[in-house]
């Protein structure tokens, strides 16, 4: 049976999220099964189809909060890094910056976490706000894929993977010909956990070409 949002004082929009929310069979059986959102299961797929991780791999996950990529693959993995500006709940087998992958600040605290070593996947299920201005919201979110991406090339070991959320349509060409550039393998991918009315998509690059300076 479908709950219903009966709170008068919310925007129409809002009501419709929050109803949306609450009848989505993955939020349910995230909590249901202890995860602490529904993109665990994002995750778990694109595991389950490109076997990215495996038992050996160190991993960063930026954009990380509240943690439910972090959660699934620190099970599966060796040792993963999560940043972002929000705080998170920690995690076992994970270590937390709070801070902007971007900054200096924080890309010296990753460094110390892993020696200054190579990682072997960058993931990202990050999104910008949005607007509804859709050239801007594109902008945004091309510029938040390239941030990812740039961030991959200096921290990816050969042969290692990258994540990005991207939305419909894909990567816009130029960017994606630069990371086919860098990888043996790129493809979009659409979970099936993934709402089907959201335009987001993954971008799943496998085996980094590092460049010998």
């Amino acid at each position: 049976m479908k709950q219903r949002v009966k709170n008068k004082r919310l925007k129409e929009s809002s009501r419709v999220w929050m109803q949306r929310h609450l009848n989505d069979p993955f939020v349910a059986k995230a909590q249901k099964e202890g995860y602490r959102s529904r993109a665990a299961f994002k995750i778990l797929e694109i595991q389950d189809k490109f076997k990215v991780f495996n038992k050996e791999s160190i991993v960063v996950d930026l954009g990380a909060a509240p943690g439910g990529w972090s959660q699934v693959i620190s099970k599966k993995c060796k040792q993963v890094i999560a940043i972002d500006l929000l705080d998170m709940e920690p995690l076992p087998n994970v270590d937390f910056i709070i801070g902007d992958f971007l900054k200096e600040e924080s890309l010296k605290m990753l460094d110390t976490i892993i020696n200054s070593a190579k990682v072997d996947v960058v993931m990202s299920d990050m999104a910008p706000s949005t607007c509804g201005i859709r050239k801007i919201d594109h902008l945004r979110i091309m510029a938040l894929a390239e941030a990812v991406f740039e961030f991959a090339e200096k921290n990816l070991k050969q042969g290692g993977s990258m994540i990005i959320k991207v939305f419909q349509g894909g990567a816009e060409q130029q960017l994606l010909n630069k990371i086919k550039h860098s990888f043996q393998k790129v493809q979009h991918f659409k979970p099936k956990s993934s709402r089907k009315e959201s335009p987001e998509t993954y971008l799943i690059a496998i085996g980094f070409i590092e460049k010998i300076s």
